[in-house]
C-alpha cells in the first residue's frame, strides 16, 4: 500500500475541488502553492478566523502528539521511531483536517500556511526531508501550532511553550 503525504493529499483534494468547481487546474496549482503567492497569515478584520469541530480536533490532537514530549526531545532522549511515530500522527491529523474541515475561502486560504508548516515539520520527524537534526521539525510544528491558536478561534487553545 503506497502511503501519501499530508502535504500530497491537501494539495490532490483541493484541486480536485477546484477541478470539480470548473477551475481549471492549471489555476488551481498555482492557488496551492505554499510561497511567495500563498495569502500571508492575517486576521480576518482584526479578528481570529472561525474554526470547525474538525479543524479543532485534528489540531488538538497534533498539539498532544507534541508538546507532552517537548520535554523528552530539547534532552536528546527522544529515539528514531519515536520520531517517526509523531511524524506518522501529525500527517494523519492533518489528512483528518483536509478531509473534513470546512471553512470559509478565506480563512481555508490562511490556514493553508499552518498546514503547510505543519506538514514540513511532519516531514522532517517523520524521516521523508532529510536533516541533520528531527528535532528541527518539532520547531516547524511548534511554530505553527502557536500560529494557529494566534490566527483562529479555538476556544481555550494556549500557546505551546517550547521550553527554551
Amino acid at each position: 500500500m503506497k502511503t501519501v503525504s499530508a502535504k500530497a493529499l491537501f494539495i490532490s483534494c483541493a484541486l480536485a475541488a477546484a477541478t470539480l468547481a470548473g477551475v481549471p487546474q492549471a489555476i488551481a496549482a498555482d492557488a496551492h502553492k505554499h510561497d511567495a503567492n500563498t495569502p500571508a497569515l492575517k486576521l480576518n478584520a482584526g479578528s481570529k478566523w472561525q474554526t470547525d469541530a474538525p479543524l479543532r480536533e485534528g489540531m488538538t490532537k497534533i498539539r498532544a502528539s507534541v508538546e507532552p514530549k517537548l520535554h523528552a526531545i530539547h534532552g536528546g532522549r527522544f529515539t528514531t521511531a519515536q520520531y517517526e511515530t509523531m511524524g506518522k500522527a501529525v500527517d494523519e491529523q492533518l489528512a483528518y483536517i483536509v478531509g473534513n474541515c470546512k471553512l470559509a475561502p478565506e480563512a481555508d486560504a490562511v490556514l493553508h500556511n499552518v498546514i503547510a508548516e505543519l506538514s514540513d515539520g511532519a516531514e522532517v520527524v517523520g524521516g521523508k526531508k532529510v536533516v541533520d537534526d528531527r528535532s528541527k521539525g518539532v520547531v516547524h510544528i511548534v511554530n505553527a501550532l502557536n500560529s494557529y491558536g494566534q490566527y483562529f478561534d479555538h476556544p481555550g487553545w494556549k500557546p505551546v511553550k517550547a521550553g527554551h
